[in-house]
């Protein structure tokens, strides 16, 4: 056979996944969870990492993770390796991470710091907004420079998280949700803050799987006592299941909050991103194993009683936002059922370890919380596989924040597959 036609048979594997996953998302039962396939199957992963992970904002890091020029952190989305650059000017600048001669990866490792950015293989060297610097002579006197800049991927930065979008053409509209950000995490300043402690765990699970997890606290009382130590499980006050002590609880906090100008009401943007803050318990200042803040509060933050500022970013991260310490979380697919969770610990940059936060004490409830959902999300994914699955119902109650996660990746996955095919 003929490699011309073993290509046509890949595309058109591809084509039919893409159309029988449009029919089992048209066809699903509302507020049931998805079809097999969806969770399990090789070719339905492809469609979902074109629509999805190839055309919508995806979360790759925070600004205070690249403090100077020359900083840069890379991350795998879709089997694309993508660079993030901190430039001589200050701005932040992503590129594919492949050189415009043959193709080669042009920087290794998670992060790293570069004068400028030099191809390992034959030495092609880029500035840091991507401009080809040196090619060397043997490529003739025909050879325009300019027309080999490294390949740029939209990228935003709002409230010191950093987004992009491998999208080929135009990316959807992130301006309200990042005018957003940019409002809520002013108090933190981000900037001047630094990435504490990292952790980074694989889980043999779909990344649906995953997030669907994240929705829903309908499983903690069962599974998370170290959460539930300083999280109350509602959403926000519009939870159907709030109570009076929980509604005066939050109007106490809030009116210190207003006292100090830290925004806290709940503000939507479509089923994709969402902020609000929310109390922790009584008596609670931050998400830690004692609940008690450092001395060190993050930016202009003088109240150690913020609750956590919950920021959902769909399709890959939800976020906790609190006085002395941020938590951010990335999810990465790998394969149909593998998923990359990194956590990372923020705190103000001039504090110490040791004197102002012990490392220990600030990561065992999301240590031992991750390592709980990966658990629960991996026999979820064993369940699945098996011939006796069929999709069952969620709560309208306890399981909303599921529902609205379904509802946006059906709506999406249809609506980019359309357009595909426009």
């Amino acid at each position: 056979m003929h490699q011309y036609d073993l290509i046509n048979i890949k595309h058109s594997d591809f084509a039919q996944a893409s159309s029988e996953m449009y029919r089992l998302l048209a066809s699903r039962k509302g507020n049931f969870s998805l079809p097999q396939p969806l969770y399990n199957d090789p070719q339905m992963f492809k469609v979902d990492m074109q629509e999805i992970f190839q055309k919508e904002w995806i979360f790759v890091g925070m600004s205070c993770e690249l403090p100077e020029k020359g900083d840069y952190i890379a991350v795998d989305i879709a089997q694309n390796s993508i660079l993030i650059v901190r430039s001589a000017e200050g701005e932040i600048h992503a590129f594919h991470n492949v050189c415009r001669h043959r193709g080669s990866k042009l920087c290794d490792g998670q992060q790293g710091k570069v004068a400028n950015l030099v191809c390992p293989y034959h030495q092609w060297t880029y500035d840091l907004k991507g401009n080809l610097l040196f090619a060397g002579s043997e490529m003739g006197d025909d050879f325009n420079m300019q027309d080999y800049g490294l390949k740029t991927v939209h990228c935003e930065v709002a409230g010191g998280f950093i987004f992009v979008c491998l999208a080929k053409g135009a990316a959807p509209d992130i301006t309200p949700f990042a005018a957003t950000l940019n409002e809520y995490m002013q108090p933190y300043d981000i900037e001047n803050s630094k990435v504490a402690l990292q952790s980074t765990i694989e889980e043999a699970a779909n990344w649906k799987l995953v997030i669907e997890n994240n929705r829903e606290c309908y499983h903690c009382n069962a599974s998370h006592p170290e959460l539930l130590g300083s999280l109350l499980e509602f959403d926000d006050t519009n939870d159907p299941r709030v109570t009076s002590e929980f509604l005066a609880h939050y109007e106490k906090q809030s009116s210190a909050w207003d006292a100090e100008q830290i925004p806290h009401r709940h503000v939507s943007h479509g089923l994709a991103n969402r902020v609000v803050r929310m109390p922790l318990k009584e008596g609670v200042e931050v998400m830690s194993i004692d609940g008690k803040a450092s001395a060190k509060l993050m930016g202009r933050i003088k109240n150690p009683q913020l609750g956590s500022m919950r920021i959902l970013h769909l399709p890959n991260s939800w976020n906790h936002m609190q006085s002395d310490h941020c938590v951010v979380f990335q999810v990465i697919p790998i394969s149909a059922q593998k998923t990359l969770v990194t956590t990372k610990w923020l705190v103000h940059k001039d504090a110490i370890e040791g004197v102002d936060y012990q490392a220990s004490q600030l990561r065992a409830v999301w240590d031992a919380t991750n390592y709980q959902d990966k658990v629960l999300a991996e026999r979820n994914q064993q369940g699945i596989n098996s011939i006796g699955y069929q999709p069952g119902p969620y709560s309208e109650t306890y399981e909303f924040g599921v529902i609205n996660f379904i509802d946006w990746y059906s709506a999406t996955v249809r609506k980019n597959i359309d357009n595909s095919y426009a």
